[in-house]
């Protein structure tokens, strides 16, 4: 089980290398008010959504504590990116706000994985 919990989070890595690639390469259209919801994010937010999901069955199966609140806000932060993508994904256009609260959101998610 081990050997899959660390396959996922490879797998949830880069996940997370997509979505917040896709964000980082809007940067110069967001200037120009041309910034887009691309498939980087769609597929990275999909991917974290589909690992992290798996990575706490698998925790929940072993010995571990699993820390509940962690997982339950983390979650809920990836659930209104999720929405954010799944809303904007088919728009040519999308507000400056989108992109950064996107960005931000992925940034916060990062921090509560590692600081909490």
């Amino acid at each position: 089980m081990e050997i899959a919990y660390n396959i996922l989070l490879i797998l949830h890595f880069v996940g997370l290398a997509s979505l917040l690639g896709g964000v980082m390469v809007q940067f110069r259209p967001l200037a120009a008010g041309k910034a887009v919801v691309n498939p980087a994010m769609f597929h990275g937010v999909l991917t974290q959504l589909v690992t992290g999901l798996l990575m706490v069955g698998i925790a929940e199966m072993g010995d571990g504590d699993v820390n509940h609140m962690k997982i339950g806000i983390k979650l809920a932060v990836l659930i209104v990116i999720t929405v954010l993508v799944f809303i904007y994904r088919r728009r040519q256009n999308v507000a400056s706000w989108v992109v950064w609260l996107i960005g931000a959101l992925t940034v916060a998610n990062i921090a509560i994985a590692v600081l909490v």
